[in-house]
């Protein structure tokens, strides 16, 4: 693979093409949370979550800040709020079937 933007957006939307990770986004970009509420709105254990935490922190995707012990998360929503809305136009505007793509089994 060259060098550059396209390793750059190799590894962007890898690190989102993850289930878990675009779903803890979608919570987090409707309010902060800790590792625990996540968990508990994503129906996932609390260890799970804190793994797939871990590599959207080394992107920037997320933020912590500490309250206290607790650490408290947060989407960044200059990027994963502008990345969301480029997502729900394509849908609207340019699937044939209205976002609802499918997925073919490799």
């Amino acid at each position: 693979m060259k060098k550059g933007l396209s390793e750059t957006c190799y590894r962007f939307f890898v690190n989102l093409a993850n289930p878990t990770r675009l779903a803890t986004l979608e919570q987090l970009m409707k309010k902060p949370m800790s590792v625990n509420e996540l968990a508990e709105s994503l129906g996932q254990e609390q260890s799970m979550v804190s793994h797939n935490l871990k590599p959207l922190l080394e992107c920037n995707f997320v933020y912590i800040e500490r309250d206290g012990k607790k650490r408290i998360y947060f989407a960044n929503k200059e990027t994963i709020g502008a990345l969301l809305k480029v997502v729900e136009n394509h849908a609207q505007n340019f699937c044939p079937t209205g976002g609802k793509c499918h997925l073919k089994e490799s």
